[in-house]
């Protein structure tokens, strides 16, 4: 009589047994291939995801929160709230999210960007993907771009919303842990509500994608995103 483990050991050494982390990474595999950026991120300030959500509050008014998510580290730049939608929506969440970017790192993204040898341009540092809606085929979002060489600009397939998955997953997780379950009267206190969750995502909460890292903490390459980096009990001998 073989034993299970006799049985798998040989499987294993005979290379008939896939590996544990196989599925995990035919699956990550098959995510990047969705992304619409060719090349998948290494670190943060690589690929920024933007988008825009409704929300309606209690007073009747509809509201547009737009932003920009890091796709590497989750973390949430700051919102703008606005009535509309449109073209200068847009250039205003980039412009937060740069302001954000110096706040945190206590220099322009520019001067994170590599200089071209050959041509003496600067290589764009970040790549902005958002989705084929108007604001983000308009001529002055495009010059925004064009005038900030620190920044590039990809649109995702039409109809593939799934390219810019990490933004709307963002934007879900804002709703359903706290602006629906808020009494929002008005757009001032959906700005509130929506900081203060920010504050909290960004920085207290351990996040499973992350092995249990804080956006934050990831973003300013404090922690590896797939590396736990939290306290282990330590049970002591008894004797």
């Amino acid at each position: 009589m073989v034993s299970e483990a006799t049985v798998l050991r040989i499987l294993r050494d005979e290379g008939l047994i896939l590996p544990d982390h196989y599925q995990r990474e035919r699956r990550q595999l098959a995510a990047r291939r969705k992304a619409a950026f060719a090349e998948d991120p290494t670190g943060p300030n690589q690929v920024w995801q933007l988008d825009f959500s409704e929300f309606e509050t209690t007073s009747g008014g509809t509201w547009r929160i737009a932003g920009c998510r890091d796709y590497w580290s989750k973390y949430e730049h700051r919102w703008h709230v606005s009535p509309t939608a449109n073209q200068f929506d847009a250039i205003a969440a980039v412009e937060l999210a740069l302001a954000d970017y110096e706040q945190l790192f206590g220099h322009p993204l520019a001067d994170a960007c590599e200089v071209d040898v050959e041509t003496g341009e600067i290589k764009p540092a970040v790549t902005i993907v958002t989705d084929n809606g108007g604001p983000f085929r308009s001529f002055r979002f495009e010059a925004f771009i064009g005038l900030h060489p620190e920044l590039a600009h990809v649109r995702t397939r039409v109809r593939s919303p799934g390219q810019n998955g990490s933004r709307e997953r963002g934007f879900g997780t804002l709703k359903y842990e706290r602006l629906y379950l808020d009494e929002i009267d008005d757009a001032i206190m959906l700005a509130k509500h929506a900081e203060e969750y920010r504050i909290e995502y960004n920085q207290l909460r351990p996040h499973e994608a992350l092995s249990w890292n804080r956006p934050l903490e990831v973003h300013l390459g404090l922690a590896d995103p797939t590396i736990p980096t939290f306290q282990i009990q330590e049970i002591l001998p008894t004797s």
